[in-house]
C-alpha cells in the first residue's frame, strides 16, 4: 500500500482507486451494489482500503475504516456510494463512520435505494462532517448500472448475447451452429456469464443445443440457469437438470402439463408458474430474488420478445469472419414488428474488441422501455 502520495494527488485520484477496489467485488455482491473505499489520515496519507465482497459481509467503507483504525481520526473517507443509514444484514455504515471520527467524507454518487436515497449523507452532515458529493459520479454509475436499473425499474439489467456470421446468421438452415465463433470468443462468453446473476434460455435452445450455461468455474456459485418454457415441452434428460454444478429454474404457464414439472422437481429443478409467463414477469421474479444482471442466451423468438418488453438494455454480439448465406438461415432476432427504418431501434455507447479471429460488439439500447 503506497502511504506517501505526492502533494498534487487529487480527490479524483483517490476516488479512482476506490472505484478500482469496488470493481473487485464484481460477480459477488448481488443484490447489493459494488462499493469501494479509501481512508486518508489527517495528513493525507493512505491508511485504509476496502471493498464489499458480498451480501451479509461488511461494506467497503467499514473494512477501510477497520484497517485504518485510530489513524482515521480527523481524516478523509472516499467511498464510491453513499453510506447506508439503515439496519439490514449489517449495521448502518454512517454510524461506523461517526465512531471512526473522520472529518470529511467524499462520495461518488447517492444510493438510489429508497431506504437510503440521501439519508446517509444527511445523517453525516447533521453530525457535523464535511460531505462532498459527485467526485467520480459518472464512473460510479457505470460500475453499478445494473444495481441502479434494478432499483429504479424493478427488474435486472438485461444483456442479450449472440454469435453470428458476418452476414448475420447464428446457424445454418439445418440448425447447425457449432461452432460459429472461435475458442477465444467462447471463453469470453464464460467470463460474461460470470458477471451475470442468471442466464436465460427458452425451450428451443434446451431442445437443440442441450447447453450447460455455466461460467466453467469462473464464478462461485455459478449463475442461476433459467429456462422460460410456457408449455413445458422440454426433454426429460438435459444437462441443465443436473443440479450438482449449478442451480436451474424453469418458468412456465399455470395451465402447463404438471407432469414435466413434477419430473423436473424430482431432479431438484425449481419450477415456477407465472401468469403471464413473459420475459418481463420472469425478470420481476428474478429481481425479487436479488438478481442485478441477467444474460439472455436464447433463440430469436424469445430474444425478440425480451427486446419488445424492455428486458434488454445491452447487446453483446460476437461477429465471426464467416459467411453462411441462405434466406432460411437463422438470424439472432425474431420479428420485432418493424416495417420502416424510422422504427428501427437505435444502439449507442458502442465498444468493439477483437477476440481471437472474432469481433465482439457491445452496445446499449437507446430505448430501455418496452416497445409496446
Amino acid at each position: 500500500m503506497d502511504t506517501t502520495p505526492s502533494a498534487d494527488v487529487t480527490a479524483g485520484f483517490w476516488m479512482e482507486r476506490a472505484l478500482e477496489l469496488a470493481a473487485l467485488g464484481r460477480s459477488t455482491t448481488s443484490p447489493n451494489p459494488m462499493v469501494g473505499a479509501v481512508v486518508l489520515d489527517a495528513h493525507g496519507t493512505l491508511v485504509g482500503e476496502g471493498f464489499h465482497r458480498g451480501a451479509g459481509q461488511p461494506h467497503g467503507e467499514v473494512l477501510a475504516l477497520q484497517q485504518a483504525g485510530a489513524r482515521a481520526q480527523g481524516g478523509t473517507l472516499y467511498v464510491t456510494l453513499e453510506p447506508c443509514c439503515h439496519y439490514g444484514r449489517t449495521p448502518p455504515c454512517t454510524e461506523a463512520i461517526l465512531v471512526a471520527g473522520v472529518g470529511h467524507v467524499v462520495v461518488a454518487m447517492a444510493d438510489p435505494d429508497p431506504r437510503v436515497a440521501g439519508g446517509g449523507l444527511e445523517r453525516l452532515r447533521q453530525a457535523g462532517l464535511r460531505v462532498t458529493q459527485g467526485i467520480g459520479e459518472a464512473q460510479a454509475r457505470v460500475l453499478n448500472q445494473a444495481f441502479v436499473h434494478r432499483v429504479g425499474h424493478g427488474r435486472p439489467w438485461g444483456v442479450l448475447k449472440w454469435a453470428a456470421s458476418v452476414d448475420g446468421r447464428i446457424a445454418a438452415k439445418t440448425g447447425d451452429s457449432q461452432w460459429i465463433s472461435g475458442a477465444p470468443a467462447r471463453r469470453w462468453v464464460h467470463q460474461l456469464r460470470a458477471q451475470c446473476d442468471a442466464v436465460i434460455v427458452g425451450t428451443g435452445t434446451v431442445q437443440v443445443d442441450n447447453p450447460l450455461l455455466t461460467s466453467r468455474g469462473q464464478r462461485q456459485p455459478e449463475p442461476l440457469r433459467v429456462v422460460l418454457s410456457r408449455r413445458l415441452h422440454l426433454p426429460r434428460q438435459a444437462r441443465l437438470w443436473d443440479q450438482t454444478m449449478a442451480s436451474t429454474m424453469v418458468f412456465h404457464s399455470p395451465d402447463a402439463n404438471p407432469a414435466p414439472a413434477a419430473h423436473l422437481e424430482q431432479q431438484g429443478v425449481e419450477c415456477v408458474a407465472l401468469e403471464p409467463c413473459s420475459p418481463r414477469a420472469v425478470l420481476k421474479h428474478l429481481a425479487q430474488r436479488g438478481c442485478n444482471t441477467v444474460l439472455w442466451e436464447c433463440g430469436p423468438t424469445l430474444a425478440a420478445a425480451a427486446v419488445q418488453e424492455g428486458c434488454v438494455q445491452e447487446v453483446a454480439a460476437v461477429q465471426a469472419p464467416k459467411l453462411l448465406g441462405g434466406l432460411e438461415a437463422f438470424t439472432p432476432l425474431g420479428d420485432l414488428g418493424i416495417t420502416t427504418m424510422a422504427q428501427s431501434l437505435g444502439l449507442g455507447k458502442s465498444r468493439l474488441e477483437r477476440c481471437g479471429s472474432d469481433l465482439i460488439w457491445r452496445f446499449h439500447l437507446d430505448s430501455p422501455t418496452a416497445m409496446a
